[in-house]
This record gives C-alpha cells, sequence and structure tokens, in this order.
C-alpha cells in the first residue's frame, strides 16, 4: 500500500506540473481529462496515507465535479433517461442509513444534557439561517441562487458533523443528540425559515417542502430505525457497507447537480465559492463562541460548532430538486458540501492535536 501510495503521489505531482503547463499555454479546454485524473491519483494516494485518509472521500468528489464540468452531457441524461429523477431516491437510502445506525437512545440526551441541547438547537436554527440570509443579500447572487445559500442554512446538521465530533474528541453524545433532534424538527423549521427569508427570492410552498422533507428525511429514518430495531446485529455486513453506499451516493448527487448547473458555475463559481466558505466559518465561530458564553465546557462548544458550520447539503439539494429549481438553488448545497468536508477535517484534527498537546503538558 506505502508503494501504491508513493506512486500516486508522484504521478499526481506530474500530472499537475502538465497541467500548469497547458493552461500557461493557453490550453485550459483540453484539460479535462488530466483534471480528473489528478484529482483521481490524488484521492488515491491520500487514501493510503494515515494522516491525509479523511481527506480523501473530498478528492474523491473532486474528481466527479471536475469529470461533470468539463463533460457535463454525461451526467445530466443517459439513454433518454435524466439523472435527475436518481436525486430523491439516492437521498432516501443515505438517509435509511442514517436511521441504521441510530437507536432511541440518541435522544436520552435531551433529558441528560438538556442546556447544550438547547443551545445547540438554538444556534443552529437560528445563526445558519440569518447569516445565509445576509451573504445571499450581500453577496448580489441571482434571486434563486441566493435562495439556494438560505437554503443550506435553513437545514438540519448531518452525520458528517457526528464523525468530525468524534474525531476532534468533541461530546459525541452531545452530537448524536442534535443532529437527531434537529432533522427531526426540520420538516417545521425549515421550511418556517425559507418562507420568513426567501420568499421574495423564489415562492416557497411551506406544507410541499414540509412534505418533501418527510418523504425525503423522515420516513427513511423511521424506517432505518425499525429496521435497526427488528434486525440489530443480525447483518453487519450492511453496517460496514451503508457508509460507502451514503458517501458513494453523495457523489452522484453532487456531480449530477454541477452538471446541471455548469453554466451558472462558470459565471458566479468564485463568488458562490467565497459565500459558502463565509457561510461555514461563521458557523463554527459563532457556534463555539456562542456555546462558551453561556458556560459549556470546551468539549461541548466544539460539537455545537460542528453542529451549526456543517449541513446537511444533501437534503438541501433534495428540496431544491423538488422545487424543480436544481440548477440554481442546488449549486450552494452542491459547493458547500464539499468545502465542509475538508473544512471540518482540519478543525476536528487540529482540536485532536490541541487535546494530545494539552493531556502531555
Amino acid at each position: 500500500m506505502r508503494a501504491l501510495g508513493k506512486y500516486s503521489f508522484v504521478l499526481s505531482a506530474l500530472v499537475s506540473l502538465i497541467l500548469l503547463v497547458m493552461l500557461v499555454l493557453g490550453q485550459g479546454a483540453k484539460t479535462g481529462p488530466l483534471a480528473v485524473l489528478f484529482f483521481l491519483t490524488l484521492a488515491l494516494a491520500f487514501q493510503t496515507s494515515k494522516k491525509l485518509k479523511g481527506f480523501s472521500f473530498t478528492i474523491w468528489i473532486f474528481a466527479a465535479v471536475a469529470a461533470s464540468m468539463f463533460y457535463p452531457q454525461f451526467f445530466t441524461e443517459i439513454g433518454g433517461f435524466s439523472l435527475k429523477k436518481l436525486i430523491v431516491p439516492l437521498l432516501m437510502v443515505i438517509m435509511f442509513g442514517m436511521g441504521t445506525s441510530m437507536s432511541l437512545k440518541d435522544f436520552r440526551g435531551v433529558i441528560q444534557m438538556p442546556k447544550g441541547v438547547l443551545v445547540g438547537l438554538l444556534a443552529q436554527f437560528t445563526i445558519m439561517p440569518f447569516i445565509g440570509f445576509g451573504l445571499a443579500y450581500v453577496s448580489g447572487l441571482p434571486p434563486e441562487i441566493a435562495a439556494g445559500v438560505i437554503l443550506v442554512g435553513c437545514s438540519p446538521s448531518g452525520l458528517a458533523s457526528n464523525v468530525m465530533a468524534y474525531i476532534s474528541g468533541a461530546n459525541l453524545a452531545l452530537s448524536l443528540t442534535l443532529t437527531a433532534c434537529a432533522t427531526l424538527l426540520s420538516p417545521i423549521v425549515t421550511p418556517f425559515f425559507m418562507k420568513l427569508l426567501a420568499d421574495q427570492l423564489v415562492p416557497i410552498d411551506f406544507l410541499g417542502m414540509l412534505w418533501s422533507i418527510m418523504k425525503i428525511v423522515i420516513l427513511p429514518i423511521i424506517a432505518g430505525l425499525i429496521f435497526n430495531k427488528m434486525v440489530h446485529g443480525r447483518f453487519k455486513w450492511l453496517d460496514k457497507a451503508m457508509p460507502i453506499i451514503s458517501m458513494a451516493g453523495i457523489a452522484i448527487i453532487i456531480t449530477i447537480i454541477t452538471a446541471a448547473g455548469r453554466d451558472s458555475l462558470l459565471t458566479l463559481g468564485l463568488v458562490l465559492i467565497a459565500v459558502v466558505i463565509a457561510h461555514n466559518c461563521c458557523g463554527y465561530l459563532l457556534g463555539y463562541t456562542g456555546g462558551r458564553l453561556v458556560g459549556l465546557d470546551k468539549a461541548s462548544a466544539r460539537t455545537i460548532a460542528f453542529e451549526v458550520g456543517m449541513q446537511n447539503a444533501g437534503l438541501a439539494s433534495g428540496i431544491a430538486l423538488e422545487m424543480g429549481r436544481l440548477a440554481t438553488m442546488g449549486l450552494a448545497p452542491a459547493v458547500f458540501g464539499p468545502w465542509m468536508n475538508i473544512s471540518g477535517s482540519s478543525l476536528a484534527s487540529y482540536w485532536r492535536d490541541k487535546n494530545t498537546a494539552e493531556s502531555k503538558s
């Protein structure tokens, strides 16, 4: 494996050099295969490194995005079948997998840690919606794309926040409880804030959005919880397969959305990326600061930082599709998802190393 990683690093470095030369020579339009190859080899190299393995999934996503940007025709339709139709079923499978990894124990934290849960939920459903609203208007993005920024902010946290809480040594029990509670509240809270903050940008159907979230998230999670309760431990292969299926599903969803909104991304990509980075980083900063200001310990405050800063971008994409605005409202979630994995992994590693250093001193 070490040899494979070494060769992959060398190959990715060589490909990146060729890419730079071609860009300097004005041959950027012909760099598609090389760009995809660069990310593929880099992802493989990261996969074989203990320190960098956590970033490999994001690099795989970049490879998929590069392919969809250069060759969108292959990711919009196959044999007359619109690939957009795969998004909601894939999200339902991902949410079912989330349900199989949950249990009623995840909700005990409401009783055991009431202050942390209350602070976390208030931060989750106030900081990100209003920061998203402010950024959407300040940035001058087109209305439907701006509405997508707000939609990301109005979405609940996802499983990625639990992973980062675990890696960083934060309060994992609180993270699991907050994710579960925020997800169950989302059918009401997400449409409410979208109606409040984004209705002037795009028409918001409160009941329609409520049903979309119930269909995409709540019903599959309930099915997963029932499945977990009835057959817990009988299908160990499923426990191992679901994370892989979920990651593959997320990659496919982001690829389809990127291909659908390619033209808008080429025009507004840098502005949208800047908005997404600001949105995500404000979530971390204000979530952590807010937690500390109300007297939570560092571990719990770090958990709230991840819960606030990391949103369920997949759900936001599904809602955008249900509203018939995948190529516009779906762009912010498609950019937010990969970026939050990079920032979240970096922040989790920093806090983990800081914990190690403090324990040695």
